[in-house]
């Protein structure tokens, strides 16, 4: 079964692992807006909730660098 819906901000989709982190970091950091415009960029088609947080999981750093989010 395929299940699809559709989110305008981040804080909407709800992360497991280690994307929670990095859902964490965009929220605090005040780039929903930022991220959503470089979702639209990278799945134009959309994508599905385990593609999403997988991209959230082991892309942050190309996140962080993106939307200038400074990691410790």
């Amino acid at each position: 079964m395929k299940l699809t819906y559709e989110i305008n901000k981040i804080d909407e989709f709800k992360a497991w692992s280690g994307a929670v982190e990095t859902v964490k970091a965009i929220i605090e950091n005040d780039k929903q807006d930022e991220f959503m415009f470089i979702l639209e960029d990278i799945f134009p088609n959309g994508c599905t909730e385990t593609e999403l947080n997988d991209f959230l999981w082991f892309d942050d750093d190309f996140i962080f660098s993106a939307l200038d989010i400074k990691q410790e």
